[in-house]
């Protein structure tokens, strides 16, 4: 088996809320419909089963109009510290997010693991780009939310 760390991207943000605050973004599908995907994309929720072994469908709309059916599973999910999915239709990945508290905030640990490396490295350019934009996405939600509250 090859080494996790030769076919993941792995990224870190920090967003300036707590774990719950964080959490309450990746729980609520109208939410992850929001922030879901890199710039530019919407989507469509048809199911969100948020428990291990739910169901997760939706189309991913690009911005120059192409639909992305998009199916996954929920692997695990511990309420304000982790959300971990197994993509299963297309590219085949498992991506978590973990919450790690700090003094001022949540700092968000994001991976996104590939079955071999040489798939990982067939995707790694679009996939950095990709999901540093989702992470951007998901702090402005947070911070959207409770800059209103």
């Amino acid at each position: 088996m090859e080494l996790m760390e030769s076919r993941s991207d792995a990224r870190s943000r920090f967003i300036p809320a707590r774990p719950a605050q964080v959490f309450a973004a990746m729980q609520d599908p109208d939410r992850v419909a929001r922030w879901w995907g890199p710039a530019g994309f919407t989507n469509t929720i048809h199911q969100y089963d948020f428990k291990p072994g739910g169901r997760w469908l939706m189309t991913m709309h690009g911005p120059d109009g192409t639909n992305y059916p998009n199916e996954s599973s929920f692997k695990r999910i511990v309420r304000d510290q982790l959300f971990e999915i197994e993509h299963l239709n297309g590219h085949h990945f498992v991506l978590t997010l973990e919450l790690v508290p700090q003094a001022q905030g949540t700092q968000v640990l994001w991976r996104q693991t590939f079955d071999s490396v040489e798939h990982y490295q067939r995707l790694a350019e679009f996939v950095a780009g990709a999901n540093e934009q989702n992470l951007e996405r998901l702090a402005a939600e947070v911070m959207r939310v409770e800059g209103a509250s």
